[in-house]
């Protein structure tokens, strides 16, 4: 599959007017820090071939938003538009059923990944002012598991005392607890919100349950590893689950209604039965950092990509020092649907 340049274009900046004046600060900020960060690598062909019962051969990804202000996190809202998390602006995006783009919310505290729980309640890995591009160690405000919406509230920033570190993704279950991961470990915050630590010997980046939220996968470099879930939130048995045979780490996942997992990775999305067998790869155009279903019938796959292309067509680029946030979003169309049971 290989877009064509003035839809790309077009889809690149949907979103590019709003986030314009927070990149001149983001550049400004790394800019002082003189810090040496990678640039995204540029858009490339994926050629889609048939995974039975997941993905037809020769199925598209279609450009949907980009810009270079961040995008990640991403999650199914209710009425099937997708939300996803714009840590330094600090705002939630939406892009609704027709590609719409839109600021759903502001004053996210630097959320950079997002979840939705059984009762609407829009819930937020909150990095603060943590971002590795900026002053990190100015920071006064503690990165945590947030609220966001019906109302602000902070759920868990300290573990024994201690801060949880800059927290990578989130995955809420049918109670209200909320497992999360950052670089300190993985923790669950019960329902009352007690703090527990599940591992502290990953350093994991993804996390989901399973349908039936006794088994909770995460991601641990080119392996998925699982767990069994307990009836109060902790965990037992921790084994590798799968292998991601394509290459590459596993960054964020969901799951479909037949129980399957899909990892976000650098190739693309990988595959994974519910037994652990890896079914396959759905290439990307870029390399994957984020990955849900969403639409009315949730039958359409959304990633996110590092990197983007500016108004000439050309991959955007920043100074040296600068941190790029760059990122595209794209879907295709599944024969797999994703599970109705929850937002994620």
């Amino acid at each position: 599959m290989k877009l064509k340049t003035k839809s790309r274009i077009a889809g690149c900046f949907l979103g590019l007017a709003l986030a314009s004046s927070t990149a001149v600060i983001a550049q400004q900020r790394g800019g002082q820090q003189q810090q040496n960060f990678a640039q995204p690598q540029g858009e490339r062909q994926a050629t889609v071939k048939e995974i039975a019962g997941v993905i037809s051969a020769g199925a598209t990804w279609k450009l949907v938003w980009g810009g270079p202000d961040n995008a990640d996190g991403i999650v199914s809202a209710k009425d099937g538009s997708l939300l996803f998390a714009q840590e330094q602006p600090s705002y939630v995006g939406k892009i609704d059923k027709n590609d719409k783009f839109s600021i759903y919310l502001q004053n996210t505290h630097g959320t950079g990944a997002l979840a939705i729980d059984s009762k609407g309640r829009l819930l937020g890995a909150a990095r603060t002012c943590t971002d590795p591009g900026g002053h990190p160690d100015q920071c006064t405000e503690a990165p945590g598991v947030v609220q966001l919406q019906p109302e602000f509230k902070v759920l868990a920033n300290s573990f024994q005392g201690k801060g949880v570190g800059r927290p990578n993704d989130l995955m809420v279950d049918k109670k209200g607890g909320v497992y999360f991961n950052s670089p300190s470990g993985n923790f669950y915050v019960k329902p009352d919100g007690e703090v527990i630590s599940i591992s502290e010997t990953l350093r994991t980046n993804g996390i989901i349950l399973s349908r039936d939220e006794k088994t909770l996968y995460v991601t641990n470099g080119g392996t998925l590893v699982a767990f069994d879930v307990q009836p109060d939130g902790s965990v037992t048995n921790q084994r590798d689950f799968a292998k991601l045979e394509a290459g590459g780490n596993g960054d964020g996942s969901t799951i479909d209604s037949e129980g399957r997992i899909y990892i976000s990775t650098g190739p693309g999305v990988q595959v994974v039965s519910p037994e652990g067998k890896f079914l396959g790869l759905i290439p990307s155009p870029r390399n994957v950092v984020s990955v849900a279903f969403a639409g009315p019938d949730k039958k359409t796959l959304y990633m996110v990509g590092g990197g983007a292309v500016g108004p000439d067509g050309t991959e955007l680029k920043t100074a040296p020092g600068v941190r790029n946030n760059a990122k595209s979003i794209y879907k295709i169309e599944m024969l797999a649907q994703g599970f109705k049971g929850r937002a994620k």
